[in-house]
């Protein structure tokens, strides 16, 4: 297969899966108050993450079988785990726009510098400037926000740090997917053993705080919905992506869910957005559009 083939198959993957990971903050803003931001994370990626297991179960146990691909499975079921958890109760407390700039907006940040430390990896010049100019689009984005209400100003800041823990989560299993699918791990195998471990963890919190998530068919369906969709389906295209780009590409490219989830918070949730927003937004834009109609530096591609 081509290189060209190789690199299109991957960030169009990613895409789709940022518009799904767009979702879900609005998904969310429609469960009861008696619902916990906690119970959510749990209930998505833990959930998602058994489905993900039981669906490549062969593979994912042989991920775990070899030494090599386990280091890294372990890894990234540490950020699988925080994840979900700190990206919740960001958007709860600060907003779901600025939620996801924050959270996402940190992510290629975080890659790049374990990209650094574990592997002197140098970043393209083009890479670079996406980042850059992404990274200043979210910026803009998270100073030019509100909620609906907006938030209580005490909640912000214990938001916004929520934010960056979960960008380092983010960074953390987006790059331990990368390293276990180069040591040899087929894209599902790897996904499936990382998040099956993660949910291990989960399953629990979900059992503690989820009984609120039970109360209603719609609260039924909204967790189904974001279990299924945003987790389910989107992490089955994030690993195509990551078959064939890094992990620092890939957060960038990711950055376009911010662009989502902003948009559908002002237009469905009723946030709102200074004139600072719309520039972020449109940087945000115009850096994912040209990282992914450019060369994007590709990795050889490995079977599912």
């Amino acid at each position: 297969m081509s290189r060209t083939a190789v690199m299109g198959a991957g960030a169009p993957a990613l895409v789709l899966a940022s518009i799904l990971w767009g979702t879900t903050g609005t998904a969310a803003s429609f469960f009861p108050d008696t619902v916990s931001p906690l119970a959510i994370g749990a209930s998505t990626m833990g959930v998602g993450g058994l489905l993900l297991f039981v669906t490549s179960a062969r593979m994912s146990v042989a991920a775990l079988r070899d030494r090599a691909v386990r280091t890294w499975v372990l890894v990234g079921a540490i950020g699988v785990v925080i994840y979900p958890l700190a990206f919740y109760l960001s958007m709860d407390l600060a907003g779901i726009a600025i939620g996801n700039v924050v959270s996402l907006g940190t992510g290629p940040v975080f890659a790049a510098l374990l990209e650094w430390v574990f592997e002197r990896q140098r970043l393209s010049r083009r890479w670079l400037a996406c980042t850059v100019m992404a990274i200043i689009g979210v910026v803009l984005l998270a100073f030019g926000g509100h909620g609906a209400g907006p938030a209580p100003s005490e909640s912000v800041v214990p938001g916004i740090l929520s934010g960056i823990v979960a960008g380092f989560a983010y960074a953390l299993y987006t790059y331990a997917s990368s390293r276990a699918i180069r040591a040899g791990a087929p894209s599902r195998g790897a996904m499936g053993s990382m998040f099956g471990v993660g949910a291990l963890v989960l399953v629990p919190v979900l059992l503690a705080l989820g009984a609120p998530l039970l109360q209603t068919g719609l609260t039924i369906g909204i967790a189904a919905y974001l279990a299924l969709g945003p987790m389910f389906v989107a992490y089955l295209l994030f690993g195509i992506g990551m078959r064939t780009l890094s992990s620092s590409t890939a957060t960038t490219i990711t950055l376009l869910e911010p662009f989502v989830a902003t948009i559908l918070a002002v237009v469905v949730v009723g946030e709102r957005l200074d004139p600072l927003g719309w520039i972020g937004l449109a940087l945000i834009l115009g850096a994912i559009t040209f990282l992914t109609t450019a060369g994007l530096p590709g990795r050889r591609q490995r079977p599912l």
